[in-house]
């Protein structure tokens, strides 16, 4: 693979050209220590291109990527997967489809959502929690055949436990419907590369996101926005610019393609080296740890996560997790990890004693939509304490990053039930809209 704009920011960085551009550091650093990054930091010059009107270096680089996960088209971003779910549900606007979504979304789904007025008919999980819930083709079935006029599927698979949901057959229940199919597929850029191929794209999806800096060695805020259909890219570009800074990041693109470059050489034999490394390491420490979850590439631990996070930050071998509540931990792997990595992560496991997870409350009945998303989205609030919310209307969604799952959302009147639900995952406060 030819690493074309490395090659163009190594070609601009040698000839030593003063710049008259942004961005102002002029290719120097504060810190003479990073002065090498700095200098590859540019914008879009002459011969640079422009990601989001890309016809040139950028968008041989972006197809150079879709060939890599056979996929049709690929658009890049530097603004993580929020920005792909911002554009992939413009074009849901676009064609007047109604929004069909597992209640298991991220933040940015709902307020990308909000900035779109697009109304959503939730499916809530058969078993499991909102963090990583199970859902039944039946219920989305149900949900396709109460509208009328277009409609949408979105799930996100992998959640952030590590569960997949089951894309091929919902794939196939979108076909006999003519619904489109949408996969928050941000934890697995990786999916494509495995033994079976399991990438949302490769099953039967409409589009997904991949965030590449989740489990592939991109710089954070490096994500993929896929597509079936090779002929929507300028319609992708063109929802992607209006929600993406004009100034999208030349270190992050430039980790993208080298990201790519990776994955062509070495990367695929390394994500398939990396999944039979965590079977085997969890198969090493079954007689001690419940392990749930179906993507290679999350260490999910049935477990009190809190409890044994603290455990693992303070052991002889430190270990600093991706997210840990009452019900589970998860340790997130990568296939740059060595096998020395494994070892060390082996031996902080075994140092340490878990205790059983605790069993969340069953989920409640669905609270009452009493305004739009939209409407209480972009409402004026205030925060109050859980046990002072009963009966206000949710405004805007508050959540923190890990894991940014929103339990209430926007217009909803929230119930005792609800706000228990929510304490048990450690929330002590909530946005309500301000009462007049």
């Amino acid at each position: 693979m030819v690493e074309i704009l490395t090659e163009f920011l190594d070609n601009y960085t040698k000839k030593q050209t003063f710049r008259a551009h942004m961005p102002g550091h002029k290719g120097r650093s504060l810190l003479p220590g990073l002065n090498p990054y700095y200098a590859w930091d540019i914008t879009e010059i002459k011969g640079a291109d422009s990601l989001f009107e890309a016809d040139g270096i950028l968008r041989q680089a972006e197809r150079q990527t879709a060939e890599i996960y056979r996929i049709p088209e690929t658009c890049w971003s530097a603004g993580g997967s929020t920005l792909c779910i911002q554009a992939m549900l413009a074009q849901m606007k676009a064609e007047r489809r109604t929004v069909i979504s597992a209640r298991t979304v991220h933040r940015a789904f709902l307020n990308s959502c909000i900035l779109l007025d697009l109304p959503v008919k939730w499916v809530f999980p058969a078993e499991g929690s909102l963090i990583s819930g199970r859902y039944q083709i039946q219920d989305f079935e149900k949900a396709l055949q109460e509208i009328s006029g277009e409609a949408c599927i979105y799930v996100t698979s992998p959640d952030y436990a590590g569960n997949l949901q089951p894309i091929a057959k919902l794939a196939e229940l979108c076909r006999k419907y003519q619904a489109r199919l949408l996969v928050d597929n941000a934890h697995g850029a990786h999916l494509a590369f495995l033994e079976q191929n399991l990438h949302p794209i490769a099953l039967g999806a409409d589009y997904c996101c991949d965030s590449a800096h989740k489990t592939l060695p991109a710089l954070t805020g490096g994500a993929f926005l896929h597509m079936k259909d090779a002929s929507q890219v300028m319609q992708m570009k063109q929802h992607m610019q209006m929600f993406g800074s004009t100034s999208p990041s030349y270190l992050i693109m430039q980790s993208l393609e080298m990201c790519t470059g990776w994955l062509a050489d070495s990367g695929k034999e390394q994500i398939s080296l990396c999944a039979h490394r965590a079977e085997h390491l969890k198969q090493k420490l079954s007689s001690k740890y419940t392990f749930i979850g179906r993507d290679p590439l999350h260490l999910t631990i049935s477990a009190n996560g809190g409890f044994l996070a603290e455990q693992l930050r303070n052991c002889p071998y430190p270990v600093e997790c991706e997210y840990a509540d009452k019900t589970c931990i998860v340790l997130l792997l990568s296939p740059v990890m060595t096998e020395q990595d494994f070892d060390y992560l082996a031996s902080a496991l075994e140092s340490v004693s878990p205790v059983p997870a605790e069993c969340p409350p069953l989920l409640p009945a669905p609270m009452e939509q009493v305004c739009t998303l939209r409407e209480a989205g972009l409402a004026s609030f205030e925060i109050l304490p859980l046990e002072e919310a009963e009966n206000r209307i949710c405004a805007p969604v508050q959540v923190p990053c890990p894991p940014a799952v929103p339990i209430a959302v926007s217009g909803e009147r929230l119930t005792r039930q609800w706000l228990e639900f929510m304490a048990f995952y450690g929330l002590k406060q909530i946005a309500v809209i301000r009462n007049s």
